[in-house]
């Protein structure tokens, strides 16, 4: 069965999360570890993380895929940003602890600048200050669509920081179908290649989850538009073939799609449909 579910919200607490993903049908979902246009983080309830460790453990969900927030940019050139990355980084990987296993996804970066180079450097540098050995978390460095200065739209830039990482064991590969496709990566016609591609640059064993999106943009236009699965310019055919792919179709599948909860239970009904038939 496809692993998939969507952003939900912590407000009403960590089990209220996995019982409202089961209501849609999701046998995975992300949640923002802390506000995601702030720095807030909400103190967790043991018991109410206890509650959802059982709810997924007796609905045998695929592992969650957190998201640090959007503000959170390890190359900025504010060292005062930099620091709030680090720090916030480090706690939520504490916090994280709270649901053993899971998988924490972040946005690599803006260089603003700096070059990509130093970016890197820094992003490399920021990892190796918050991963411990003993955690059981795995942390996701995010394919971008190279919007402005961004980090990560290319290959060989994820490549980059993960080589210089020195508990890259807790390292792996979060694949946005939109941004991939807005940074250039033909997935319509070549999804294969694409693939290839990313094997000989990072190795597929580090590819762990796939956010799932449309465009509005055309492949190459390094915009971050997404859309509703298949109202794009990615489309129902093409994400047949994601959903199917041997290389992808165990992974969890996270919706960043612009819905409400009734239109993401849609999409996983179609999408689940779609990786069966």
């Amino acid at each position: 069965m496809l692993n998939i579910g969507c952003h939900l919200s912590t407000t009403k607490g960590y089990a209220h999360m996995g019982r409202e993903a089961s209501s849609i049908g999701a046998n995975t979902f992300a949640f923002f570890t802390r506000n995601p246009r702030g720095g807030n983080a909400k103190a967790i309830d043991p018991d109410d993380a206890a509650a959802l460790r059982a709810h997924l453990a007796a609905e045998g969900f695929a592992p969650l895929v957190a998201h640090a927030p959007y503000t959170l940019n390890p190359c900025s050139a504010k060292p005062h940003a930099r620091e709030f990355a680090r720090t916030a980084m480090a706690d939520d990987l504490v916090r994280m602890e709270a649901v053993p296993g899971s998988l924490y996804n972040f946005h690599p970066g803006s260089h603003v600048g700096q070059g990509v180079e130093a970016g890197v450097q820094m992003i490399a540098d920021t990892l190796n200050e918050v991963l411990a050995p003993e955690q059981t978390t795995t942390v996701l460095l995010e394919t971008m669509a190279g919007k402005g200065s961004e980090v990560g739209s290319r290959f060989e830039e994820l490549a980059a920081i993960i080589e210089r990482v020195e508990l890259a064991d807790h390292l792996g590969v979060c694949l946005d179908t939109c941004h991939v496709h807005d940074a250039g990566y033909d997935i319509v016609n070549d999804l294969d290649g694409v693939l290839a591609e990313f094997d000989r640059i990072i190795g597929i064993g580090r590819l762990r989850a796939i956010h799932i999106n449309d465009s509005k943009n055309p492949m190459g236009s390094h915009k971050d538009r997404h859309e509703r699965i298949g109202e794009g310019t990615i489309g129902w055919d093409a994400f047949a073939r994601i959903v199917r792919h041997p290389a992808l179709r165990d992974l969890p599948f996270i919706l960043e799609t612009p819905n409400e909860l009734d239109g993401y239970a849609d999409e996983i009904r179609r999408l689940r449909e779609l990786a069966e038939s």
